[in-house]
């Protein structure tokens, strides 16, 4: 007996209606036809308020949740979740404009990165924010601003842990890393904020990303905090702020399931009782950006061909990895794998077929849909690609052959 080969995980957050896909209350031809143009990004209300309710009701109360608006820096899209979680944290001043923009409360606003350019450090003392320091070389640039401005330049440590985050998409701390100071050389940095008089707040510590493990989210939240309370013994003020990073993965590939919330949850109510004894000032942040957006998106592309090339069919469509980069296996995938794809406005429609989806561009890379089996479609028809709310259009290379950009709507 022949196992069966691994499925994606059902993509129930959005409805269908009349066998067509429906995000945010419109049937996908009706929303394209509202949008006026192919290919766009949809993002859905409902279900970025579903996913933040989903998450507060899970988790701890005091545990705060804090948006990563890299993952989706559209500005409509930034502004929405700045009224549903506790904070945004960004990756440059132009992230920042959109966060103070979209009316983000400054004192909740956090600032990572390891290019910090001298401006940028300027504008994020005089805008209030919290920076998260990542190199010695930033803290005579901080003070000098926060003199120059009459205002404290507001500093957490983003430390570079001696450990990683097992089965993480992406390992952002343990070993050689451009992200964070060497735990090493904290206390060499927590000295001189002290002797500078640089306001500092806390630590900031984010393993990796993309994470479907929760037993090893788990570990590296508690390494994480277990770390944090050794190097607060050294720092020049309480704790009051602990970013113990995200991870949260969604499920993109056949085989993989959702992230267990549950363990998770127990292992950060053990860490908030912990911390209200041994750092009592600190409140616990959770920073998160693909988990709260990333299953809130479609990517929909036009059919504009149809060809049948040695016996395999190949649906052409107007857009591809120019739009979405990641869909198309060429961001940070080692061996590609399909994302969950539909055929919108054919959803529930019999028969089907085999067929690989492409973008409209001159290259092999440009591949939506590997030998997948689909409703059978024609010309004209919508493609939706699925799990796109994240690292979506603003990750992707719109200039790429000259074609035209994508639109992006909040529905």
């Amino acid at each position: 007996m022949h196992s069966k080969s691994p499925v994606h995980a059902p993509m129930d957050q959005f409805a269908t209606r009349d066998g067509e896909l429906v995000v945010g209350g419109h049937k996908i031809s009706a929303l394209a036809a509202r949008v006026g143009q192919t290919p766009f990004y949809a993002y859905d209300r409902s279900a970025l308020r579903g996913r933040v309710a989903h998450l507060r009701s899970a988790l701890p109360p005091q545990v705060k949740l804090h948006y990563a608006m890299k993952a989706n820096p559209m500005p409509a899209v930034v502004q929405f979740m700045a009224g549903l979680v506790d904070g945004i944290d960004v990756a440059s001043a132009g992230e920042l404009k959109v966060a103070l923009d979209a009316g983000a409360d400054p004192a909740e606003i956090s600032f990572a990165g390891p290019g910090k350019r001298d401006p940028e450090l300027l504008q994020a003392v005089a805008s209030g924010v919290l920076v998260n320091v990542e190199s010695m070389r930033e803290l005579p640039v901080l003070a000098a601003a926060s003199q120059a401005l009459g205002l404290p330049a507001r500093v957490a440590v983003r430390v570079n842990p001696d450990f990683e985050l097992k089965g993480s998409g992406m390992k952002m701390g343990g070993g050689p890393k451009q992200f964070g100071v060497d735990v090493e050389v904290v206390p060499e940095m927590l000295a001189w904020i002290a002797r500078e008089g640089l306001g500092f707040e806390g630590f900031h510590l984010f393993a990796g990303s993309q994470n479907l493990r929760a037993e090893s989210i788990c570990e590296a939240q508690c390494k994480s905090y277990e770390l944090a309370l050794r190097l607060a013994q050294q720092a020049p003020a309480p704790v009051q702020f602990l970013n113990l990073g995200g991870g949260f993965g969604i499920p993109y590939f056949p085989g993989e399931q959702r992230l267990d919330l549950a363990p998770i949850a127990a292992n950060l109510a053990a860490l908030v009782e912990r911390a209200a004894a041994e750092l009592p000032q600190a409140h616990i942040v959770i920073e998160l950006g693909r988990y709260f957006v990333g299953e809130a998106g479609v990517y929909i592309t036009r059919i504009v061909d149809r060809k049948v090339s040695r016996g395999h069919t190949y649906l052409v469509t107007d857009g591809g990895l120019n739009h979405h980069l990641s869909a198309s296996g060429n961001f940070g995938q080692v061996i590609r794998k399909n994302y969950p794809v539909a055929i919108a406005n054919r959803a529930d429609a019999v028969p089907r077929e085999t067929v690989s989806v492409v973008g409209p561009l001159c290259t092999p890379l440009d591949l939506l849909a590997d030998r997948m089996e689909l409703p059978a479609a024609q010309v004209g028809d919508l493609v939706a690609v699925f799990q796109s709310g994240a690292y979506g259009a603003s990750a992707s290379p719109q200039a790429f052959l000259g074609h035209p950009s994508c639109l992006e709507v909040l529905v």
